[in-house]
């Protein structure tokens, strides 16, 4: 498992708490990591439609939308590894009863739990989560 979504989350939560734009850096700050690291994020979340960005000296990221429409599984899809458990390197052999179908067996649990954290994620929206703090 990777640390993204709560950097990314985390990210959110400052936007949606924030009045204006807020710097890259001062994100950094907050989560203590790396600027690079949350420009990478940032980036993913402008791809997504979620964050905007506004340069020059007073530039900086905000919210694209209001909070209350965006939802955590949307912030959650910007990050979604393929396999939430994780994927193997090498390759079953196919001779093997188990082998050869143990893959597609793995997909299909990984597809009904990408399916509940997805659904669970979707009830709740980023001012609803943002309230937690206040």
């Amino acid at each position: 498992m990777n640390g993204r979504f709560p950097i990314t989350l985390h990210i959110m939560t400052l936007l949606c708490e924030a009045d204006g734009v807020i710097s890259s850096e001062y994100l950094a700050g907050s989560i203590n990591v790396n600027a690079v690291l949350v420009r990478k994020e940032l980036s993913s979340l402008i791809k997504y439609g979620l964050v905007t960005s506004q340069e020059g000296k007073k530039g900086g990221y905000k919210l694209n939308r209001p909070a209350d429409q965006i939802t955590l599984a949307m912030i959650y899809e910007t990050v979604k590894p393929k396999a939430l458990l994780g994927m193997a390197k090498n390759q079953p052999n196919p001779a093997c009863p188990v082998g050869k179908q143990i893959n597609q067996h793995l997909n299909d649990l990984y597809e009904e739990i990408d399916q509940s954290v997805m659904l669970k994620l979707g009830k709740t929206n980023l001012l609803e989560f943002c309230k937690k703090f206040k």
